[in-house]
């Protein structure tokens, strides 16, 4: 009996081991949770494309949006783990782990970290007719109009309104959310002036900054933008700490074989350092950031605390 046993594990592993060097011998999906021409789908196809070209395969952008992004991770989680199915993960998927009480994965244990893909810090922009050219401007105004000042968001639990609770809490000060149905209406309202400020990822900023259109206070990173090279961070601004980034990565359904994984790695990085995503990057207002598997599951996690932490203080309840 162990003999057998033994030998159906030695065949299942060289089944195995002969199935990763042929990969991979047919397309490639990658699932992005969120609709056609957003910055996820914009950073996955371009991504995606010098991979293909890379490794002889087409890899094709599945788009399904829906549940805050919980519809094309949950897909993705329940794959078959062969390295055919990816998933673009983002800040939302670990965010969810907290907001959403009966989420059907875990965004830490149902999914293999590949590589990190970029970001694209968060900046707060306020409309150009407010009275106030800095951070400290702003948080004196909000002090002075306790309740009053309001900041929108794309909706409850987005990456705009956790930071927005973060700048809340951090700088002490009474604000008003106001939640939109997705960041575009917000930004409609940022622009016409009738709510005051808004936390915003450098892409989406970025057309309305050159236009003239909103005006930029600081940057929540940890060093200045190369896309807004003027605009101070927000530890310049007297707010050490305050750190907030839209994020990227390729990640794989947990079980994915090693080789396969270091496979896509290996092409996601090398993909990342070629001059046309480069530049398609900084046309975009995204910076990118590759990392080994390791250190992006380590990020995954950190992530997941800190803005689990953000929900859990302020009693934020998903929609």
């Amino acid at each position: 009996m162990r003999r057998c046993a033994a030998l159906w594990l030695a065949a299942l592993l060289a089944a195995t081991g002969a199935a990763a060097q042929r990969y991979p011998d047919r397309p490639i999906r990658i699932v992005v949770a969120f609709a056609p021409g957003g910055a996820v789908d914009i950073v996955t196809r371009t991504v995606g494309q010098k991979i293909g070209e890379q490794v002889g395969q087409p890899v094709v952008v599945d788009n399904r949006p829906g549940g805050n992004a919980n519809i094309g991770a949950t897909m993705v989680a329940r794959a078959t783990p062969d390295g055919y199915t990816l998933l673009t993960a983002s800040g939302a998927n670990v965010v969810n782990m907290t907001l959403f009480p009966d989420l059907p994965y875990d965004a830490l244990r149902d999914f293999a970290p590949i590589s990190q893909i970029g970001f694209g810090p968060q900046v707060v922009i306020v409309n150009t007719s407010l009275p106030v050219k800095s951070v400290s401007d702003l948080l004196a105004l909000a002090r002075a109009k306790p309740g009053q000042l309001s900041y929108a968001s794309g909706g409850v639990g987005t990456s705009q309104h956790l930071t927005g609770e973060l700048f809340k809490s951090v700088g002490q000060v009474d604000i008003l959310h106001v939640p939109y149905k997705g960041g575009a209406p917000a930004l409609v309202d940022i622009i016409g002036g009738r709510v005051a400020f808004m936390f915003i990822n450098t892409l989406e900023a970025l057309p309305h900054a050159k236009a003239g259109k909103v005006r930029i206070l600081a940057i929540a990173n940890a060093k200045r933008s190369a896309v807004f090279p003027d605009t101070p961070t927000f530890a310049e601004s007297g707010m050490p700490n305050f750190e907030s980034v839209t994020w990227w990565g390729l990640v794989a359904p947990a079980g994915t074989p090693k080789a396969v994984i270091a496979r896509l790695h290996a092409e996601a990085v090398k993909a990342l350092g070629t001059p046309e995503v480069k530049e398609r990057f900084a046309a975009l207002g995204a910076e990118i950031r590759a990392s080994t598997p390791e250190q992006f599951g380590a990020f995954m996690r950190a992530e997941a605390k800190k803005w689990g932490t953000v929900i859990k203080s302020t009693g934020i309840k998903a929609e």
